[in-house]
């Protein structure tokens, strides 16, 4: 698909509208391609009578087109032998062949081509998803079905997936991709369903609403269903029950090529809402100027629809056989697609004039083609060569659309009336919150005031009762002291009584001296305490700096226990590491063991080896024995593998680590190959464990070696048959089908066809093979094109085949061959002649087995695979299968009378 950074539904195409058609006719097979791609041309001009005018500011985006084509429903495929020279698809290639007779085919590409295996989830992708995202980006979109009737619009579009989620259909997934991607706050997504019935147009979830009018604006042309019921979804299970009410509203009928024809086209309508931030707005934001006073946030909304169309199907009325009403209905379905038909040439033929107004369907599609939505077409197409003029048109319809292109446009409006009611509600809650943080301000400011003052108050009173004390205390002191001194001054002057004046004059002197020396002693005293309390205050602070250490090296003490249980976890996982690096050892020590004694005996496995190990091939000839030097050499390595342990070897197969499990899947390999180590192998749960690998395990290696060691286990044998048996009872064939549809690298594939060759052997299996799709597997394999796989297929069917022959001569089969009933038979007359000896040897034989047989003997004439039988009995390399060719070509009644028509020698 053509893309770019502009447009995901193609590149600008230039020259604005047709183009002529790349290709001519070259032998005898036609070629149609898609729109050349041109990145530098010019935008396709608008017109008057186009679906809609493109504005200056769209972006150019073709319309894009898938063909889907229909699997074989069981009328076709019993009516239609050769269907598969109808309707060739290349999916790689995007292209489809649509063969007009044996020797003329003409090759149409579109943007994809969809095989009928293509999942819903694939459709959905390709086709419809890319719209759903330009839808939620804020473009509209529409998805449209178109197809002859009973090509699979319905199932493809509407299909709800109530009993099976995988199929459900487009307008189920789109819807849940949308709910997924909007914000429910701010976004709406509302949905109309309706139907064009009779070119009335009636509202599916409203029965009663049957005549809904077609308005359009006269300035942009917008079409819109004002009458239409409109409702807005919350949740995908409310979305499911609308359609499904819708559903059951839709007119169908039965009719003879569908028995669910629909009788109307069916239109779901999704109208998404979604609230942006504009350009301008993000970079204010992005530049630091973010304030509500300079510049308010504009709400800036999108408004998109996504239109989904279930087109009804064009019929012929001579192949469906409509009568009566159903005739009227019928000329009604078929008219409104002739209509959209001639507008779709008109617009890639780029005319002046476009009859939209022809029909109400293209009126309601008017945007689609040719407007401004990004549109993706859907195209249905059946396999059955008995409707190739209608497979022709659809896909000639197609071809057209992929012509038109539209100029796609956003539309943006300013929600003012959403953006004055939030700016009032937060002018409302920021004058609130203002108040309130201004009152919680006074408050806390009232509060520290207080708590400021009182402290202060504490203070204050608290100093001055500790000066009173202390004035108290040096004032009784000091009175103390006097009275000591006047006490002691009485007792002096009473001793010395009779001293004269002049002694009585120098007492006195002294006595005031030793009054002062007593006040100085005081206040020394006084100031020792001093010294004392503050020392006293000191070690209280000392104490407490202490005390944090000791809390701080307390916490790292507990800073070293997490330390070392950290170191412990640390040596745990060591521990651990070892352990492991030990078992991968011990598993390479086996694998280097068993390589050892390959090399020894690899010159003697040549030629007659059967078994597939880790590197080599399945044998072509499981019947072979291998010669009695080859059991010989291996017994050292077998005994080697046993003496460790199978159990042993059983475990490492749970081994967390993915190199143990390979090293001992590839040993449990090679033990398998050894006959005699397989009963031991099976007995100890080996093959059970070989299953759950290829249940469990994704590794390509392992699942690789797992069915290597299956195929090894299946070979022929003593215990063959009963491995065989296990393997099926276990539901191996189902598991190596599911690995040969995953798997895509070729070791792979050849291992998982190795293993379902040796089971083709079995007699008893070959039913259950076929109903659990173990041919099916097998032939899906050829689409590696290796040359080993493409051997090991070649040798299933053979080994098939012959089971089958031996089968009918005992007369316990009846009836056609299994593998002409599963498409076997065109792959075998393919290959026949294959350049690779093995395969056109293992083909040969079967086409050989098939024909003795006398039942496939028509299936076979018509297939082509007579002339291969004559060659093969004239030119083979092999006597013994020329031999064969020759008798059975002359023992079938219907190859001789085939013959003689032919004048074949």
């Amino acid at each position: 698909m053509a893309s770019s950074a502009a447009s995901r539904n193609g590149a600008p195409r230039g020259g604005g509208g047709a183009r002529s058609l790349a290709g001519g006719n070259l032998r005898s097979s036609s070629y149609k391609s898609r729109p050349s791609q041109l990145p530098g041309s010019t935008l396709r001009r608008s017109s008057t009578g186009s679906f809609a005018a493109a504005g200056d500011d769209g972006v150019p985006g073709r319309v894009r087109v898938a063909v889907r084509l229909r699997p074989r429903n069981a009328e076709e495929m019993v009516a239609d032998a050769d269907f598969a020279d109808c309707v060739e698809v290349q999916p790689e290639l995007k292209r489809l062949k649509l063969r007009k007779n044996n020797w003329d085919s003409d090759t149409y590409e579109f943007d994809e081509v969809l095989t009928e295996f293509a999942s819903q989830k694939r459709v959905y992708e390709v086709v419809a998803k890319p719209v759903v995202e330009s839808v939620l980006d804020g473009y509209n979109g529409t998805v449209m079905a178109y197809g002859q009737t009973g090509t699979g619009k319905t199932f493809t579009v509407g299909h709800l997936g109530d009993g099976d989620t995988a199929s459900r259909g487009i307008m189920v997934r789109a819807m849940e991709d949308i709910l997924a991607d909007v914000a429910p706050e701010t976004d709406s997504v509302s949905v109309s369903y309706l139907q064009l019935y009779m070119e009335a147009i009636q509202d599916l979830l409203d029965p009663t609403n049957d005549n809904i009018s077609i308005v359009e604006d006269p300035k942009t042309g917008d079409v819109s269903l004002p009458g239409a019921t409109l409702l807005e979804i919350r949740d995908q299970q409310s979305f499911v029950e609308l359609l499904s009410i819708g559903e059951a509203h839709r007119i169908a009928a039965n009719t003879k090529l569908n028995t669910e024809s629909s009788r109307s086209h069916a239109i779901l309508m999704v109208h998404v809402k979604r609230s942006v931030v504009s350009q301008d707005d993000t970079l204010s934001i992005e530049n630091g100027n973010s304030s509500h006073f300079v510049k308010p946030l504009r709400p800036l909304i999108r408004k998109s629809k996504l239109v989904l169309v279930d087109l009804a199907g064009s019929e012929r009325v001579h192949k469906s056989g409509s009568e009566g009403h159903m005739l009227e209905e019928a000329k009604s379905i078929n008219l409104s697609l002739s209509a959209l038909g001639k507008c779709i040439n008109a617009l890639a033929e780029n005319c002046a004039h476009v009859p939209v107004r022809d029909s109400k369907l293209t009126r309601l599609l008017k945007d689609s083609f040719g407007g401004t939505a990004r549109t993706s077409l859907i195209v249905t197409i059946g396999p059955s060569p008995r409707h190739r003029g209608e497979t022709a048109s659809t896909i000639q319809f197609g071809q057209r659309a992929m012509k038109v292109e539209n100029m796609l446009k956003i539309k943006e409006e300013f929600d003012y009336k959403s953006l004055s009611r939030k700016l009032e509600i937060q002018v409302d809650k920021l004058i609130a919150e203002n108040e309130r943080q201004q009152k919680a301000y006074e408050y806390e400011l009232e509060r520290m005031n207080q708590e400021a003052q009182n402290r202060i108050a504490e203070v204050e009173r608290n100093f001055a009762e500790a000066l009173e004390k202390e004035r108290l205390k040096c004032q009784m002191e000091y009175m103390e002291s006097v009275k000591k001194l006047e006490e002691k001054m009485l007792t002096n002057q009473r001793k010395h009584g009779s001293d004269g004046i002049i002694r009585n004059e120098c007492n006195g002197e002294d006595q005031v001296v030793s009054v002062s020396d007593e006040v100085a002693e005081v206040r020394k005293l006084l100031q020792n305490e001093t010294q004392r309390r503050k020392a006293s205050e000191e070690e209280v602070n000392k104490l407490n700096t202490r005390m944090g250490q000791l809390m701080q090296s307390e916490a790292g003490g507990d800073g070293e226990i997490l330390r070392i249980h950290q170191l412990l976890e640390v040596e745990t996982q060591k521990k651990k590491k070892l352990e492991e690096e030990v078992m991968i050892l011990k598993s390479q020590l086996l694998q280097l063991s068993y390589e050892a004694d390959q090399s020894r005996r690899y010159m003697e496995r040549v030629g007659s080896g059967n078994g597939l190990n880790g590197t080599d091939s399945p044998s072509v000839n499981n019947g072979e024995k291998a010669p009695n030097s080859r059991h010989t050499t291996s017994n050292c390595s077998s005994k080697f593998d046993l003496a460790v342990g199978l159990h042993q070897i059983l475990s490492y197969l749970e081994s967390e680590d993915a190199n143990v499990q390979i090293h001992a899947v590839k040993v449990l390999a090679n033990l398998a190959a050894e006959e005699a180590n397989q009963e031991k192998i099976v007995e100890a749960g080996g093959l059970t464990s070989l299953l759950m690998l290829l249940r469990k395990f994704e590794d390509e290696t392992v699942r690789r070696v797992a069915a290597g060691a299956i195929a090894n286990l299946a070979m022929n044998g003593k215990s063959s048959q009963t491995n065989q048996e296990l393997i099926m009872t276990q539901g191996g064939i189902t598991l190596l089908t599911m690995t040969a549809a995953d798997a895509e690298d070729p070791q792979t594939l050849r291992m998982v066809a190795g293993a379902i060759a040796n089971l083709c052997g079995n007699d008893k299996l070959q039913m259950k093979l076929k109903s659990e799709g173990g041919i099916k597997a097998l032939l899906g394999m050829v689409r590696c094109g290796h040359a080993d796989v493409l051997s090991q297929v070649a040798r299933g069917i053979a080994n098939f085949a012959k089971c089958e022959s031996r089968a009918a001569t005992q007369g316990t089969k009846n009836g056609r061959s299994l593998l002409i009933d599963d498409g076997a038979l065109p792959w075998i007359v393919q290959n026949a002649n294959n350049e690779a000896a093995p395969i056109r040897r293992h083909i040969e034989l079967a086409l050989c087995h098939l024909a003795q047989h006398e039942v496939n003997a028509k299936e076979m004439i018509s297939g082509g695979a007579l002339w291969e039988l004559v060659r093969i009995s004239h030119d083979c390399s092999r006597e013994d299968i020329r031999s064969l060719a020759r008798r059975t070509l002359n023992s079938s009644p219907t190859f001789r009378s085939e013959m003689r028509r032919l004048r074949i020698d």
